[in-house]
């Protein structure tokens, strides 16, 4: 069929729409009125539709539910976790990370409470008593169970207890239950019968925990999942009891005993846990379920806050402090923490095996210049490892101060004149963005007053814990949150051997004062015993403590009994959330 130029207007307009303006253009110029009247229309009519249609596509956006409003309304709480969890087993874990994790899917002894995280409250047991707080005695709930349904009994601990203390599993935390009796001499294996250790069950629902001295304290230091128990039952079906990154981890096969129970794990995306229905408290738990987020990128976790992917984030960017402070108050919280910020030093790598330079790089730090120049966000300088607040009655000995011509002249006085010689050196920090700004403020503080060459080394989670583990590193970023209300907490990482020391420093007097503040029963004494042995620690300095902690971060007004802890310490099932 012959088509006129009217016809070929048209179907021009129909097949390239705008791209077609030049073409029919050409094609106007041919005497058809009729036609050139309808093309007229038939473009006005397409450039309607498309306006139309771009307004309508960005209305729903506007006005589509976020992903917040959905979760909010399905009872899932989507929470920014920093990493993803470098392993899912209590026994085998450090990190931060998994402990927000543990504190959902675990349940020791003593728990938190709805009120105050930092409380203790009753967990697996429902009581208990102490005659001279060296033997104790825990009362556990008949109906404790597993989230698979398996009672829970006082053996159920005995067996976890043997497990983190036996040499084999050479668990970090192992060190954290030395306060028992031999428990100690057990995981060095100069003891071999555990029955010697002071864990006993006299009954299914009777537990006595006899310590080496007295430990008022015991109470808190039972909430940390080095504590928790873990399932004989299940662990075993995959292999030995010592045998480590077994199945019995993953999705459909860990079973714990916390208000949530794990459902699924998308790596790097997130990890779910959802109501345990066989939790002795199942009827407190508000949340359908939880979601965990690894967002290693501070500004990208800000930017999913603002976009409504997440309810709760694990920080807040340092250029969005401000903002955050003054601009949205309502979403923005600043919780005092029981921690200390600070590099670990690799004392068995040159140049750093000498005292001098360590003491050189911790005097030419500005800390009061980082905390109001870098940071902002409220954190105190650390004059000493040890916060305060750690324990009642205790004052860090610490009076770390700036002072770079005292750093110059240690500095020279070890050979390196004006920085002359020294090696180039990284700083290790795993990725984050507030890691590396930090990292970059001290390197050029350490170029400005000592002259001397650092660079910054990002790694993801695992491997710069693995590399921190096998002191394959220089300087290295790292961070102590109290597991439990007492300055042995801060101070027992750097005991000989202990699992969080990593810095391959250690010192006879330091271990003997350690060891003697776990016997003496008399709290001045105790306290003064660990204050010598802080004082030695700082005169020797296998680390550059920087400041104590404050944890900014933001939470949607919708988010109800998620309090602040200074331990981190999360009581999950007393959050909820109101539309």
């Amino acid at each position: 069929m012959k088509l006129d130029a009217a016809t070929w207007q048209v179907l021009i307009l129909d097949e390239e729409g705008l791209e077609a303006r030049g073409r029919l253009d050409k094609l106007e110029r041919v005497p058809h009125p009729e036609g050139r009247m309808r093309a007229w229309i038939i473009r006005a009519l397409i450039l309607t539709g498309l306006i139309g249609a771009v307004t309508a596509f960005h209305q729903s956006r506007t006005h589509r539910p976020t992903r917040i409003s959905a979760a909010t309304e399905k009872g899932i709480l989507l929470l920014g976790n920093g990493s993803e969890p470098e392993t899912m087993d209590p026994q085998l874990a450090t990190g931060t990370p998994e402990h927000h994790l543990f504190d959902a899917l675990f349940e020791g002894l003593v728990a938190t409470t709805v009120e105050d995280p930092d409380a203790n409250g009753p967990g697996v047991a429902t009581h208990w008593e102490t005659p001279d707080f060296i033997t104790w005695t825990f009362h556990l709930r008949p109906e404790a169970k597993w989230s698979d349904g398996t009672p829970l009994t006082a053996r159920d601990f005995l067996f976890s207890f043997q497990r983190i203390l036996s040499p084999d599993l050479a668990a970090p935390y192992a060190p954290m239950l030395y306060p028992m009796l031999n428990a100690e001499e057990y995981n060095k294996g100069t003891v071999k019968d555990f029955t010697q250790v002071g864990a006993k069950a006299p009954d299914d629902h009777t537990l006595q925990i006899i310590l080496k001295g007295p430990a008022p304290y015991l109470p808190s230091m039972l909430k940390h999942y080095a504590w928790h128990p873990v399932p004989q039952h299940v662990i075993e079906r995959f292999g030995k009891m010592t045998d480590k990154d077994t199945p019995w981890t993953r999705v459909g096969n860990l079973v714990g005993n916390g208000p949530f129970q794990l459902k699924e794990w998308r790596y790097t995306h997130s990890i779910t846990v959802d109501r345990n229905p066989h939790y002795w408290d199942a009827a407190t738990v508000k949340l359908n379920a939880i979601q965990f987020i690894p967002i290693v990128s501070d500004a990208t976790e800000e930017r999913a806050f603002r976009d409504g992917q997440i309810h709760v984030t694990n920080t807040v960017p340092l250029s969005k402090l401000d903002h955050y402070r003054t601009k949205e108050p309502q979403v923005f919280h600043a919780d005092p923490m029981l921690g200390t910020y600070f590099y670990r030093i690799n004392v068995t790598k040159a140049p750093f095996k000498d005292p001098r330079v360590r003491k050189a790089l911790v005097l030419a730090v500005d800390q009061q210049a980082l905390i109001q120049n870098v940071l902002r966000g409220g954190q105190k300088p650390a004059l000493g490892f040890t916060p305060s607040g750690a324990g009642e009655g205790y004052v860090s000995p610490g009076q770390l101060k700036y002072d770079p011509d005292e750093a110059r002249r240690l500095l020279a006085e070890a050979g390196f004149p004006d920085g002359k010689g020294f090696p180039k050196f990284d700083i290790l920090i795993n990725t984050m963005e507030s890691h590396r700004t930090v990292g970059e403020a001290i390197q050029e503080m350490w170029k400005k007053n000592l002259n001397i060459p650092a660079g910054v080394l990002n790694q993801d989670w695992g491997v710069y814990l693995e590399n921190q583990r096998k002191l394959d590193y220089q300087i290295c970023r790292a961070g102590w949150v109290g597991d439990y209300l007492d300055p042995y907490t801060f101070l027992s990482i750097w005991q000989k051997g202990d699992g969080n020391n990593n810095t391959g420093w250690s010192n006879p007097r330091y271990d003997e004062l350690m060891q003697a503040s776990l016997r003496e029963g008399d709290s001045k004494k105790r306290l003064a015993l660990l204050g010598e042995a802080e004082t030695l620690l700082l005169e020797e300095l296998p680390m550059i403590p920087l400041y104590y902690y404050v944890r900014n971060h933001l939470s949607r007004p919708e988010v109800r009994g998620l309090k602040s802890s200074l331990l981190e310490h999360r009581c999950y099932k007393a959050v909820s959330l109101i539309p």
